[in-house]
């Protein structure tokens, strides 16, 4: 067996980090209070906007570097995407409210789980990897009885990405609110959070942007801001407190936090974020997509079985199903050996199913290589495959 001296990294996040981004948090530490740490927001902030693909805004302090020229504002959460969501629900529903949250993986799970700490939830519970019936969620929802419809948008559990605009639309008819668990497909995936009329979105920083794990932002538009406000003052609101939205809208116009924020993870995130930029949303998509396609491709070519329904599948993930006889033990064997790593299943497919992620800044000739290894660690464990040229399903 050859000697592999490079790893290949291809989980669907935290993802390997850039230079300029590992160079950025090992900045002496600065006060959180100080006009330095605001330049920092200023620019985290502008990039943000960038990465939910929003109007654009000044990487300047006291610029309202959070806000542009569009109905929505950002907010930085030291915490990780799940406290993001967390944050979204919290202040958003009183315990009386009715939501609606239909899923297919463990993600979405946990989205109706937060949910029913702080309000009502009709949970629609589909198979891991198959599509939501959108004939029944417009049964649903003309009940006129839900305070709003949640979705993860991207389910890395199972490998399939949800048909957004077609429930935005929906949404949109029947005067629903639509909020965005996009923690892995916002920066990844092409998301509309405006023209879908979405009122919250959350991103974590470790997945489709390439940032540090353990920081996350939102976007809310005014419709969100009023409700929060309303129930508020109506003392009808959920107890919060270090994940309180009106503490952080009060600090957001001077490019601050409520609390002490993650100061070294801002600086990584901010650098991140400038290498999306230089290589453009559109571009990010592009290549993502051309990733997924080629590991899901080159896979099915080689006989295996992937769990997601086929229009569906993700760009930033991919779910394979081991075939008969394979298991975990190939993925550590993959690890040891050859030096690369995907992830496994979780709850019920644990150890029936590996997932190679196509996010942040990984690039094709990574992918090819790590399938090539992922292929050769298949044959060790007796397993019979056809000879593929593999970068032929890479090529654009």
């Amino acid at each position: 067996m050859a000697e592999y001296t490079d790893d290949c990294f291809l989980v669907p996040g935290p993802v390997r980090m850039n230079q300029a981004c590992l160079d950025a948090m090992s900045n002496p530490v600065i006060t959180a209070r100080g006009s330095e740490f605001r330049d920092v927001m200023a620019e985290l902030n502008s990039g943000l906007r960038y990465a939910f693909n929003l109007s654009p805004s000044k990487p300047e302090k006291k610029t309202q570097s959070w806000a542009g020229d569009d109905d929505y504002k950002v907010v930085v959460v030291s915490g990780s995407g799940t406290a993001g969501m967390e944050m979204i629900i919290a202040n958003r529903f009183r315990t009386n409210d009715l939501v609606l949250v239909p899923t297919n993986g463990k993600f979405g799970e946990r989205v109706a789980e937060m949910c029913s700490r702080f309000c009502n939830v009709k949970h629609i519970k589909y198979e891991w990897g198959r599509a939501f019936d959108l004939f029944e969620l417009e049964q649903q929802l003309e009940r006129k009885c839900y305070e709003a419809l949640l979705i993860c948008h991207n389910e890395t559990s199972s490998g399939i990405t949800q048909d957004a605009p077609a429930i935005a639309e929906m949404c949109q008819r029947h005067n629903v609110p639509f909020i965005l668990d996009g923690i892995t497909s916002i920066g990844g995936l092409p998301v509309d959070v405006e023209g879908w009329g979405v009122e919250a979105a959350v991103m974590g920083a470790q997945k489709c942007t390439a940032g540090p794990s353990g920081i996350a932002a939102i976007t809310v538009n005014s419709h969100y801001i009023e409700r929060c406000k309303a129930i508020r003052e109506q003392s009808e609101s959920n107890p919060v407190f270090y994940l309180d939205m009106i503490s952080a809208l009060k600090k957001g116009d001077d490019d601050q936090t409520p609390w002490t924020p993650a100061i070294n993870l801002a600086m990584g995130w901010s650098k991140a974020l400038d290498a999306l930029k230089d290589e453009t949303l559109e571009a990010r998509w592009k290549r993502c997509s051309i990733l997924s396609h080629g590991v899901q491709n080159l896979f099915t070519n080689l006989g295996f079985e992937l769990l997601a329904d086929p229009f569906q599948r993700s760009d930033t993930v991919t779910a394979i199903m081991y075939p008969d006889g394979i298991d975990d033990s190939w993925r550590s064997d993959l690890k040891e050996k050859y030096n690369t790593q995907v992830i496994g299943a979780q709850d019920h497919l644990k150890g029936k199913m590996f997932r190679v992620g196509s996010m942040g800044e990984t690039t094709i000739e990574e992918m090819v290589e790590g399938c090539k290894r992922m292929i050769s660690c298949f044959k060790d464990h007796g397993l019979e495959l056809p000879d593929l040229d593999v970068e032929s399903f890479f090529e654009e």
